[in-house]
C-alpha cells in the first residue's frame, strides 16, 4: 500500500485544488519525511514536508481550510507517537516537540492543527505555544477520544508509521472503556480544544453521540482506513452497493452528532450530493 496514497508537494497541491473545485471545504495533511530519527526533527522543520505542502496548497487553493495532523510517529525512527527512552514513552518530553510542530504548521499557514498523539497535556502545551508565537487564531482540533484500534492498519502501512516495537496501548485508549474516553474529552476541552474528535468512527457511534450530547462542542469523527477498506472490499466483490452503503454510513455519523466527518470518500460524497 505505501505509495498509493502518497503525494509529492506539487501533487498534493494539485489534488487539493481539484478537491476545492469539487466542493470540499477542508483537507487533513499527514507527512512522511525522507529522513526519520529519534528526535523527530522533520516534524517541526520550517522546510519539512507538511510545512511545504501547506504553503503550496495555500497558493493553489487559498479558500481551502488546511488541517495538519500533529504527531511524531511518522517522523520517529521507532514509529511511536512520543519520545522513547529505555522502551518507555516519555510524555512530558514529547510535549515540547509536539508544540514546536504545531507552531511550525501555523507559521506555514495551517488553519487548524490536530494533535493525534494522545500525550497527556498536549492541548494545553500546544495552545500556550501557539499563543506565545502570535497564532492565537489557529484552531486546535483534538483527537480527544482516540482508541487503540485494529482499524488503523491500512493507514499505518501507507503512512509508514507502524511502531517498530510494542504497541500504543499505553497512550491510546482501551476500546472497552467509555468513561475514560469521556474524561479525556473533558480534559481536552479544559485545555482549550476548539473541536474534539472521536476516532475510529463506525464502531464508536455510541461515544460520538455521548460526546456531542454531553459537551455540546464542535465534534469531528474520523472514518478510518480499516472502515474504508472493508466497505471498499465488499463493494468490489459485489456484496454491497458502494454509493448506498457510504451514504448510509455518512448519514449515521451525522445523525450521531458529527459536525465534521473526516473520510477518504469525501470527494465522491461531494459529487454524489450534487
Amino acid at each position: 500500500m505505501p505509495g498509493v496514497f502518497q503525494f509529492t508537494v506539487d501533487e498534493v497541491a494539485a489534488e487539493a485544488a481539484a478537491a476545492a473545485h469539487e466542493g470540499i471545504q477542508a483537507v487533513l495533511l499527514f507527512g512522511i519525511p525522507t529522513d526519520k530519527n529519534e528526535g523527530a526533527e522533520q516534524a517541526y522543520a520550517a522546510n519539512g514536508i507538511v510545512q511545504r505542502a501547506v504553503r503550496a496548497i495555500k497558493k493553489t487553493a487559498p479558500g481551502l481550510l488546511v488541517i495538519t495532523d500533529v504527531c511524531l510517529c511518522e517522523y520517529m525512527s521507532h514509529g511511536h507517537c512520543g519520545v522513547v527512552a529505555d522502551g518507555k514513552i516519555l510524555n512530558d518530553e514529547s510535549l515540547e516537540l509536539l508544540a514546536k510542530a504545531a507552531v511550525s504548521h501555523a507559521a506555514a499557514g495551517a488553519d487548524i492543527v490536530a494533535p493525534s498523539d494522545m500525550m497527556d497535556g498536549r492541548v494545553a502545551a500546544i495552545r500556550a505555544a501557539l499563543d506565545g508565537a502570535g497564532f492565537k487564531e489557529t484552531v486546535i482540533m483534538s483527537y480527544a477520544a482516540k482508541f487503540c484500534s485494529a482499524y488503523y492498519g491500512p493507514f499505518r502501512d501507507a503512512a509508514e508509521s507502524a511502531p517498530q516495537f510494542g504497541d500504543r496501548r499505553s497512550y491510546q485508549m482501551d476500546f472497552a472503556n467509555a468513561e475514560e474516553a469521556l474524561r479525556e474529552v473533558a480534559l481536552d476541552i479544559q485545555e482549550s480544544a476548539d473541536i474534539v474528535m472521536v476516532k475510529p468512527g463506525l464502531p464508536y457511534l455510541d461515544l460520538l453521540w455521548r460526546v456531542k450530547e454531553r459537551f455540546q462542542m464542535p465534534t469531528a469523527v474520523y472514518n478510518v482506513s480499516g472502515e474504508y477498506a472493508m466497505l471498499k472490499a465488499a463493494a468490489q466483490n459485489g456484496w454491497l452497493n458502494e454509493r448506498d452503503a457510504v451514504m448510509e454510513l455518512m448519514t449515521a455519523f451525522k445523525r450521531a452528532g458529527a459536525d465534521l466527518i473526516i473520510t477518504y470518500w469525501a470527494r465522491q460524497v461531494a459529487g454524489w450530493l450534487k
